[in-house]
């Protein structure tokens, strides 16, 4: 069975009507995979520790978030009103992309049903992200005897900002961002590796760039652990999102990065990342082929009904 974490708070704290934030996919795509007999076990996370959070981010920020007390002009840039359901739903998915390195460690795979808030820099949050759960998720996988190199792979169409700049100065920590040129965010430090695609790339254009930068990644600096964004806001009809793939070409490239991470004995930890339209049902066949490319990847056997 493949190791899939989930809360339902995911889907579950205030936000404005009309909000572009596609709040209940997160439930919907566990209810999907429920109802669907999908041969997944699921894990419930709990809250992260907030020491682990100063780690990576300045103990002021962190403090004045938690407490409420952070400026209403860094609450507007991150795009949420504060609340705190809204901190408790933030640590707890935290502790859910630590949960599912700890997963993955242990069977060689796991995926998040949420995740991939890598807009979070240093001392201030943007476009969605509090605190940046890939950066987190290294930090933790560092800890573990056996693993000293962490390859973040970032295929959410905007460009893992908050995740470059937090690991700027680390060797330990390499990123690979594939994303959209012409798109948020407007400032785009330096990833280990970045590969902008211009306006309207479509599937065997998005595939001919990505899968040989991503090979050559995984040669060149032979990690130990891989943490997957797997953002859907590539496909075609993404409202937030300007490239042109189509569902197959997202089902061809959540393969490939689990066959080259299996084939490299890597272990994998994947998040759902980015994904928006007005109806949220869907993003679900989109945020499913991520699942589906684990379980034929690593559990080929497990599917006892027709999952087309």
């Amino acid at each position: 069975m493949l190791p899939v974490v989930y809360h339902p708070i995911y889907s579950d704290f205030p936000i404005p009507d009309g909000h572009r934030y596609p709040l209940s996919k997160y439930r919907l795509l566990n209810e999907y995979l429920a109802d669907n007999l999908w041969p997944v076990s699921v894990y419930t996370p709990s809250a992260i520790d907030t020491s682990a959070l100063k780690e990576i981010h300045a103990a002021e920020y962190v403090d004045t978030l938690l407490s409420g007390s952070i400026p209403l002009v860094k609450m507007r840039r991150i795009g949420f009103p504060w609340s705190n359901i809204l901190v408790t739903r933030s640590l707890t998915s935290l502790g859910g992309t630590t949960l599912t390195v700890d997963l993955a460690i242990e069977h060689g795979v796991a995926i998040h049903l949420t995740g991939g808030y890598h807009h979070a820099h240093y001392d201030f949050g943007s476009g969605f992200c509090l605190f940046n759960d890939l950066v987190l998720a290294a930090n933790h996988a560092l800890k573990f005897e056996n693993i000293d190199k962490v390859l973040i792979v970032d295929c959410d169409v905007h460009h893992g900002d908050g995740t470059a700049s937090l690991t700027a100065n680390r060797a330990d920590i390499i990123t690979l961002s594939v994303h959209c040129e012409k798109n948020f965010p407007s400032r785009k430090p330096d990833s280990n590796i970045d590969f902008p695609l211009p306006i309207d790339t479509d599937s065997e254009n998005y595939l001919n760039a990505f899968l040989p930068c991503l090979r050559l990644a995984l040669a060149q600096h032979q990690p130990d652990m891989v943490i997957y964004d797997a953002g859907v806001d590539i496909h075609h009809a993404d409202e937030l999102g300007y490239l042109s793939v189509c569902q197959d070409g997202i089902s061809k490239r959540d393969t490939a990065v689990f066959e080259a991470c299996s084939a490299h004995q890597v272990p994998v930890a994947a998040v759902i990342g980015g994904g928006y339209h007005t109806n949220h049902t869907q993003l679900i066949p989109l945020h499913a082929e991520l699942i589906r490319a684990a379980i034929n990847t690593y559990y080929p056997t497990t599917w006892n009904t027709n999952h087309d």
